[in-house]
């Protein structure tokens, strides 16, 4: 064996060893490298925020429309923020980040509960602001939008994780908040 050769086995080798390092598998020869086929996150502009009276008092309904041509993803917990206080609703059940997939057209619903019925403590402010994903800026709503033209009371606010439906997502709040 030359020095050349000797020089590529010792080459090949170290890659081999690297690879496998990392994690990573070699293409057999002539196949052509696929790219990972995850979604990536909606660009906000691709995505409709609304909300709506939740028909109790303290709860409000949020939904995303994902209004682009591609397949995305958004947090799978809503970030919903109350004006002026600092926090965000807390995941009902527990939950972490993740992804959730919208198909073009597709929506998401979530319940919100801002305070717990009868409570009395708590502050009263007159917007709450909904993102899809914590990378946006999110959309204000204001009081009446959802229901609660005095003022939305908050008190420890939970919010649901994103759900095929509206129905869906009132269960899990109903559940969640027993």
């Amino acid at each position: 064996m030359g020095p050349s050769s000797v020089l590529t086995a010792a080459l090949t080798a170290t890659a081999a060893v690297a690879l496998t390092a990392t994690g990573a598998a070699a293409a057999p020869a002539g196949t052509p490298a696929v790219a990972s086929a995850r979604p990536s996150v909606c660009q906000e502009r691709s995505l409709s925020v609304s909300a709506s009276s939740g028909g109790q008092r303290n709860v409000a309904r949020i939904a995303v429309t994902n209004r682009g041509g591609s397949t995305c993803v958004v947090d799978r917990v809503p970030t919903v923020t109350f004006r002026g206080l600092d926090g965000s609703a807390e995941a009902v059940p527990p939950a972490t980040s993740g992804p959730y997939v919208l198909s073009p057209g597709e929506r998401g619903y979530a319940a919100v509960r801002t305070a717990a019925p009868g409570a009395t403590e708590g502050h009263v402010v007159r917007s709450l602001s909904v993102a899809a994903d914590p990378s946006h800026h999110g959309v204000t709503f204001g009081a009446a939008t959802v229901g609660m033209g005095r003022g939305i009371q908050v008190w420890e606010p939970v919010t649901t994780l994103w759900h095929t439906s509206r129905a869906a997502a009132d269960r899990a709040l109903a559940d969640a908040t027993r």
